[in-house]
């Protein structure tokens, strides 16, 4: 194998796990996961990751990269407070039920795709803006931590957009031990799973069930498919849905969210300096998975060390991972004329966090704008 397959899947690794670890957590606390329980959720879905990742790239001979539901889990850390982790599990289940009946229901996986862009797009963009906004408050109220991270994230960024958040994380580990900020480091241990059995609850399920399944589908999958294609390869969509929502049914009971698709980081696999041959880059699929094994089995660690920074910190560096979605969704939700009232209302509902019946706000969100668009249709005819 070529040293740039390997250092492809390592950069994909890294910067897949690293840059966004911290939401992963804090939608873990949002949901009352216990510490035994965050450990568990990364373990489990880091395992999804590699099998996934190295089943598929082998059976189709291309590389399928896959990561876990970053929107999906910004989703969570928003709007699951209060739900308990029994009850996230079920929705966890549904979301990836509903990724298995798209692969296997042609009708169901077409009715999905019918929801305009420019809706879908502004729920997501209304689901990561309140971390967003999040950044001038904690900006303000922790000024020696925090502005020094976002001055190395952008100032990164200039050079290497995949590796802004790692910088960033390194910067905010050095200057919260500088500030005496930093609480116990846990001794090194290896992951273990943590069985929770499943609350169906159905508020939950319709109130984050379904977005997590809508969002995973609509910011991950969708520009997924769209990396593989632009890289000369014709991904096998069905298969590619049916193995990774199984995946997330499997692996749901111990915690994980949602996988799927990778979209950014599966660039980085997908292009010559992987490999010059395209035949040959599916090659990083395999070593991709290697490496996320060795991250399910630190992840009890991992978290630990997470656990010890200041949660002004982890809120930091959430913001600014999320700063790229956020802007690919407002592009997207603005960009049709015809679609743009809709897509504000449904922006405007999702960023409001309200709940009414039981029903949280991207629920709401999606409906306040496919009334609105439903009812320019009935004033077009």
């Amino acid at each position: 194998m070529r040293v740039s397959v390997i250092v492809s899947a390592f950069v994909a690794a890294l910067v897949g796990f690293g840059g966004t670890l911290a939401l992963i957590l804090a939608a873990a606390a949002e949901v009352g996961a216990s510490p035994a329980e965050a450990s568990s959720w990364v373990a489990a879905i880091c395992l999804a990751i590699a099998a996934t990742s190295a089943f598929l790239s082998m059976r189709y001979r291309m590389p399928i990269i896959a990561a876990w539901s970053t929107p999906g889990a910004a989703l969570i850390a928003g709007f699951g407070s209060g739900i308990g982790m029994a009850s996230a599990t079920g929705a966890f289940l549904v979301a990836g039920l509903l990724m298995v009946l798209c692969a296997a229901i042609k009708p169901l996986g077409a009715l999905v795709a019918r929801i305009p862009v420019a809706v879908a797009a502004a729920m997501l963009a209304g689901v990561l803006v309140r971390f967003v906004m999040a950044l001038a408050e904690h900006a303000a109220a922790s000024p020696a931590l925090v502005l020094p991270v976002i001055a190395v994230f952008f100032i990164v960024r200039r050079l290497s957009p995949n590796w802004a958040v790692p910088a960033a994380l390194v910067a905010g580990g050095a200057a919260a031990i500088l500030l005496g900020r930093v609480g116990p480091m846990p001794a090194p241990e290896l992951s273990a799973l943590v069985w929770t059995t499943p609350r169906f609850d159905p508020s939950v399920l319709v109130g984050l069930g379904v977005p997590l399944f809508l969002v995973t589908m609509a910011s991950q999958n969708l520009p997924g498919f769209a990396v593989l294609r632009a890289s000369g390869y014709v991904p096998p969509v069905r298969p590619i849905l049916a193995v990774t929502g199984l995946a997330s049914m499997v692996t749901a009971p111990f915690g994980a969210h949602a996988t799927n698709l990778a979209a950014i980081t599966a660039a980085l696999c997908t292009g010559p300096e992987t490999h010059p041959d395209p035949r040959q880059r599916w090659r990083a699929g395999p070593a991709y998975a290697g490496f996320y094994v060795l991250l399910a089995a630190a992840g009890a660690s991992l978290v630990g060390v997470f656990a010890a920074l200041p949660p002004a910190l982890i809120a930091t560096i959430a913001g600014l991972a999320l700063l790229s979605p956020l802007t690919g969704a407002l592009t997207a939700a603005l960009h049709e004329d015809r679609h743009r009232l809709a897509a504000v209302a449904t922006f405007a509902t999702t960023a409001s966090g309200v709940t009414a019946l039981g029903l949280g706000a991207p629920v709401w969100g999606l409906a306040a704008g496919l009334a609105i668009i439903g009812l320019d249709h009935l004033r077009r005819t």
